[in-house]
């Protein structure tokens, strides 16, 4: 058989497949978030225009860990005891297990369904593959504890179709993805690009910005007094890398929203505003059903709804939209818990120093 000599390529010199046979190198100029359309390589890391995005890849990685590192004895021990926990406390464990269970799978589907389809630079693809196996990582860790503790699997995991607060945050998560993943929706509009915008406010603003922090605070204050110090040792992970999630969503969108101003009109703008509005209104009513029992650990139902306010104003800033609460953080030592830059963890358990600087915003 005679040797097969490859010809010289033109520059525009294009075959059949998806790869286009070209001399032309990819310039950090010709670089987008999106839309890129084949006009540049999507299949080339480098040259790296996005160097945000490529950072909180590598501070992702350098923050890895597995939930079955962490020793759950003394949780097991302290869940088992029936005069560990009152009747309000074991509700809220409860609730926020089974709300995390499933609210972590949503994230991660949500990635892998709409925003990786849509979002084709490839240094924010590489944190997004990075994100979604956290997102797995999450997911393990609720089966981990709820296997730990013998929970009821089904109870805990079944729960977001059982409990109404659980049940319309889910719902309004869901809804985000279900309009990206519809064939007849186009980001070379202005309404279908602003349909994206709003999927990525609804997940990295309000689902991991807003909808996980009552849970946190609720499930923090046990660690604050050495109670379910497992559980609190990885729900503080979680918190870590969500506030790493949340910080590059919003960059995303406002990366986005800089390439392609026109879709940030006032009329969306107001609508962005009003869809946060409303998800403040649904976490304080899940804050309510998780204290329906009475406050817990010194945190009351309206304590708790001045720091949902509290930390949608400071999404609403970032997305460079006014406040609408001008509420106090009623709980500063949820300042102690994102810093990264610490010794030993807040509950005392094990080291956990991260790589990643003190500068993440939560």
């Amino acid at each position: 058989m005679s040797e097969v000599i490859p010809q010289p390529m033109d520059k525009e010199c294009t075959v059949t497949g998806n790869i286009r046979m070209t001399r032309e190198r990819v310039s950090v100029e010709s670089k987008k978030i999106l839309k890129n359309n084949r006009t540049v390589d999507v299949n080339q890391l480098v040259p790296i225009k996005y160097k945000w995005a490529w950072h909180f890849y590598l501070d992702a990685c350098a923050n890895h860990w597995m939930p079955t590192e962490v020793n759950m004895a003394r949780d097991i021990s302290q869940w088992k005891d029936p005069n560990a926990f009152t009747e309000a406390e074991r509700h809220v464990i409860k609730r926020n297990i089974g709300f995390f269970s499933t609210a972590e799978t949503l994230v991660g589907n949500n990635i892998v369904l709409s925003i990786y389809k849509v979002v084709d630079n490839p240094e924010c693809r590489q944190y997004l593959l990075r994100q979604a196996f956290e997102e797995a990582i999450h997911v393990h860790t609720f089966q981990y504890i709820v296997e730990s503790l013998s929970m009821d699997e089904s109870e805990m995991f079944n729960m977001y179709r059982e409990n109404k607060e659980i049940y319309e945050k889910d719902e309004f998560s869901m809804s985000c993805t279900d309009g990206i993943v519809d064939e007849n929706i186009d980001i070379y509009t202005t309404e279908g690009l602003q349909k994206f915008i709003d999927n990525l406010v609804g997940f990295y603003v309000v689902t991991e910005g807003i909808f996980f922090y009552s849970g946190f605070v609720l499930m923090l204050s046990f660690g604050r007094q050495n109670r379910m110090p497992g559980v609190c040792e990885q729900i503080q992970y979680i918190l870590r890398d969500e506030s790493i999630h949340m910080n590059f969503g919003i960059q995303l969108i406002n990366s986005i929203i800089a390439e392609n101003p026109e879709v940030w009109t006032s009329d969306f703008q107001a609508y962005v505003v009003k869809r946060i509005r409303r998800a403040v209104e649904l976490e304080k009513n899940y804050a309510k059903e998780c204290l329906k029992f009475g406050g817990i650990l010194g945190i009351s139902e309206k304590l708790l709804g001045e720091y949902v306010e509290y930390i949608a104003d400071r999404r609403l800033e970032k997305l460079g939209l006014p406040k609408q609460y001008n509420s106090s953080n009623p709980f500063p030592w949820m300042s102690e818990v994102i810093d990264l830059k610490k010794e030993k963890n807040f509950f005392e358990t094990r080291v956990t120093e991260y790589q990643t600087g003190g500068a993440l915003e939560w």
